[in-house]
């Protein structure tokens, strides 16, 4: 059963030049893994942490960092969570989160739906 879906986009020159502006963004929003990304990759993923957190409702008990955009042998993108983050997802159900991403002329965007276990 569908218990969120998020969807976010991201103007990439944009989020290039607040990366510039403000470089510890990179710290505080992405893993050690994501931080040797390209920018189009990043807002990518930066799109993808955003549906996500619209897909739980809100941001209470996430933190970004805990929030990891690791590709499957496939590529597929699959979100790797730990932490209070990966609690917050338990705690409400969510057995199965679907991510989608894509980066063209100039935008990144992201999709995400939360799945629950159907209630009786």
């Amino acid at each position: 059963m569908i218990v969120g879906i998020g969807v976010d986009l991201v103007d990439i020159s944009r989020f290039e030049r607040t990366l510039e502006r403000t470089p510890r963004l990179l710290e505080r929003l992405f893993s050690p893994a994501e931080r040797l990304l390209k920018p189009r990759s990043l807002a990518a993923r930066y799109a993808a942490k955003e549906a996500l957190i619209k897909a739980l409702g809100g941001s209470d008990g996430v933190h970004w960092t805990e929030i990891e955009i690791t590709p499957e042998a496939s590529g597929r993108p699959w979100f790797t969570l730990t932490g209070s983050t990966a609690a917050v997802v338990a705690e409400r159900g969510i057995t199965t989160l679907h991510l989608s991403m894509s980066h063209d002329a100039g935008f990144a965007t992201a999709y995400v739906v939360a799945e629950a276990e159907a209630r009786a």
